[in-house]
């Protein structure tokens, strides 16, 4: 039986986003994902850090060079259950708990049928994809070796971001956060035990993560079989609910989509840096490791307003939505800069964590103080998508994105390389402020459509509203 009264959901893990002081509910929200995230980059950055002091370069370049599937892999992960989230927030919102224990359950039996397909996928394909990345050959059977074996993780990454994704809907992003820091210690703890001491090398440090996953996912389904409310997890009602299902899919697939084209485009400037050779690509590499910890604020502050947006349009707070969503996006943009200014300060001795050779050094502080200044335009982008999205506009942001971030990189990369005078990698790193650029453009007007025909509606309604009480 499952409690599905109104209060039953509120709970002190949780916030209601419907209600209180709209910048502080987001910031009390935000902070636990923020951490989350800190812990969910550790992942890659131990992998990284561990294997560049106890193994050696050629490994680290091993482990660099799928750095960006990697992302690509967590990224469509999180953008199907952030948008399956929306759905469920939505609902949430509106009180309607029969739609809301219909729309969970649909999430969990996609997650598992996608999380079965993808790992097949990884398993099959991941030497194709390296070699279409134009990944060195010195480092290829090492990275083939250490990217299938993460693949027969994959769906417990995909499990565990969809049930925090449910969590984080009705409010709870505080649980999601204990999990995760439980398997980032776990899998710091693998990492040592597996590379420093039995010398497994990348292997060890693939199945250390994928174990931490694990852990990750199984206590956070454990929490759900345990809650009282619309969002409880029962095995057995585990289905595909039509109309909810065409819900997830409408908010969360072009989420997804947008999350992964976004990352292969990332993909495909890594293809274009590999041309360069294995210094400047571990040296890229690297600094990646770095840029994930920088930019963490933009995407968790995405993610707290996507859910924040949701929840009020589904309770019918319009004007509420679009007041918290304009302060929790400034707020993101001076969190994500400081961070940035930090970053550009102390590059050198950052990327002498993961290696001592001067000249992969080199490179990644060279692309840090390229990158960097620009990071508003990044927090911007990202804050904005997560903001339409809950307004139920998905399409745009990632049509937006897909155009301005992937297209322009794929097409303008290799044309801006032939060009006399930008031959060098760091014409490269240009592209990212100048694509960034375009998106802050398009989904500025975006959002102000968005707001106007939001309005329109709403002055509809009180007219209505007026004229129905007029002829009562």
């Amino acid at each position: 039986k499952i409690n599905m009264t109104k209060n039953s959901i509120l709970k002190p893990n949780r916030i209601d986003l419907t209600q209180g002081t709209p910048l502080k509910v987001i910031i009390l929200f935000t902070i636990p994902l923020l951490v989350g995230n800190l812990f969910q980059q550790l992942y890659n950055v131990v992998d990284s850090y561990i294997v560049g002091n106890f193994v050696s370069d050629f490994a680290l370049a091993s482990v660099s060079s799928s750095a960006s599937l990697i992302s690509l892999l967590i990224s469509l992960f999180q953008g199907i259950a952030v948008g399956g989230g929306i759905v469920i927030a939505q609902y949430f919102g509106s009180k309607n708990n029969r739609r809301m224990h219909n729309s969970v359950h649909t999430l969990v039996g996609f997650g598992l049928i996608l999380g079965l397909i993808v790992t097949l996928i990884g398993v099959i394909f991941s030497p194709a994809i390296l070699k279409l990345m134009n990944t060195p050959e010195d480092v290829l059977p090492i990275s083939t070796q250490y990217f299938t074996v993460y693949f027969c993780g994959s769906i417990f990454t995909i499990m565990y971001n969809i049930g925090s994704s449910i969590l984080r809907a009705v409010g709870d992003s505080k649980r999601p956060l204990y999990y995760l820091i439980i398997a980032s210690l776990i899998n710091v703890v693998l990492d040592l035990l597996f590379v420093a001491v039995f010398n497994f090398g990348v292997i060890g440090a693939a199945v250390a993560t994928i174990i931490s996953q694990c852990v990750s996912m199984i206590l956070t389904y454990i929490t759900l079989m345990k809650e009282d409310g619309p969002h409880k997890l029962i095995i057995k009602d585990i289905r595909f609910h039509k109309e909810e299902l065409f819900k997830i899919i409408a908010y969360g697939v072009p989420t997804g989509i947008q999350n992964s084209i976004i990352s292969l485009s990332n993909v495909f400037i890594q293809s274009n840096i590999n041309l360069f050779g294995t210094t400047v690509q571990t040296g890229c590499g690297t600094y990646q490791k770095i840029e994930g910890f920088a930019t963490m604020p933009s995407g968790s502050f995405s993610m707290s307003l996507s859910t924040y947006v949701g929840q009020n349009v589904g309770a019918g707070q319009y004007k509420r939505a679009r007041k918290g969503a304009l302060k929790g996006i400034g707020l993101s943009l001076l969190t994500t800069e400081f961070i940035g200014v930090l970053l550009y300060i102390f590059a050198p001795q950052l990327v002498s964590m993961f290696t001592k050779t001067p000249e992969i050094i080199e490179v990644g502080v060279l692309q840090a103080r390229t990158i960097v200044p620009f990071y508003f335009l990044l927090a911007y982008s990202h804050g904005m998508s997560g903001i339409l999205r809950g307004f139920g506009k998905s399409k745009t942001p990632m049509f937006t994105l897909i155009t301005c971030w992937c297209l322009v990189r794929i097409i303008g990369i290799p044309i801006a390389l032939k060009i006399p005078g930008l031959e060098h990698f760091q014409t490269i790193f240009y592209f990212y402020p100048l694509t960034w650029s375009l998106s802050f453009i398009v989904l500025t007007v975006a959002f102000i459509v968005t707001v106007v025909q939001q309005k329109k509606k709403e002055k509809l309604k009180d007219e209505l509203n007026k004229t129905t009480v007029l002829l009562g």
